[in-house]
């Protein structure tokens, strides 16, 4: 597929509006699309680098990638304090945006999420509706190999502060990822209700399940030359599923709505 300028730019268009989407759910599980990654990629190489400088601010990127502009009709808080949202991210109406955030090409943020301060959403995630983002949380970016796909934050979910959700992991609806959590492709998911490690998807993807409360854990070394040694690894562990209580402790605070 040739990507020309104007195939880029309605492209981007198309995203901001939430009419076009890097990855969505199509009969209960996530596709990605491939091609509008692509389109992505191409505009590095469609753009030149150029000066974005804003007062005493310095600033060099692709003239492809400016920072989005919104209106106050789009219906989005952003609240002062040097947040910066790149084109091609859609934030939808009744999101809120504290200082200073970061949102990047591709992103996706639904209806009613808290993106709080320090937060940086990388390219291509997909945070769904009603969800918090809590403070100084990185939600990770997947934007090559353009087949790959993005990190997934689905609606309902709660994500504490000082988290790290990375390289593609699905966090499914209504889960509550405690402060201090780190999830990769390679952590090892233990589920304390069932006394077993989860398994990956077919994808390979980590998977955290609906309703999940996951705090940061370890486990003893039992292999090689550390075994018994009493020195543990990092291991996020489910403590147990969401209930009426846990529910009340992380509800979002209507007042700052």
């Amino acid at each position: 597929m040739e990507i020309t300028i104007d195939k880029f730019n309605e492209v981007m268009e198309a995203l901001e509006a939430g009419r076009l989407r890097v990855a969505e759910k199509v009969d209960g599980a996530w596709q990605v699309n491939k091609w509008v990654k692509e389109v992505i990629l191409a505009g590095f190489k469609l753009g030149a680098v150029t000066d974005m400088s804003q007062g005493q601010f310095s600033y060099f990127d692709k003239a492809t990638f400016p920072v989005r502009k919104f209106r106050q009709e789009d219906g989005v808080r952003i609240v002062p304090g040097g947040s910066s949202i790149r084109r091609g991210a859609y934030v939808a109406p009744g999101a809120i945006v504290m200082p200073p955030a970061y949102i990047n090409v591709g992103a996706y943020v639904g209806e009613g999420t808290m993106v709080d301060s320090h937060v940086t959403i990388g390219s291509c995630a997909q945070v769904g509706r009603n969800i918090h983002i809590s403070a100084s949380t990185q939600i990770g970016g997947v934007l090559e190999p353009a087949g790959a796909m993005p990190t997934i934050i689905e609606d309902g979910a709660f994500v504490g502060g000082n988290c790290g959700i990375y390289e593609g992991t699905i966090v499914q609806e209504g889960a509550v990822i405690a402060s201090g959590v780190i999830i990769t492709a390679s952590t090892a998911l233990f589920d304390a209700t069932k006394g077993e490690f989860l398994p990956r998807n077919a994808d390979g993807r980590v998977v955290v399940p609906r309703g999940a409360v996951v705090v940061s854990g370890s486990k003893p070394i039992r292999k090689g030359a550390a075994a018994g040694s009493g020195v543990a690894l990092y291991c996020p562990v489910i403590v147990k599923y969401r209930d009426e209580k846990t529910a009340g402790s992380v509800a979002l605070e209507d007042l700052l709505r």
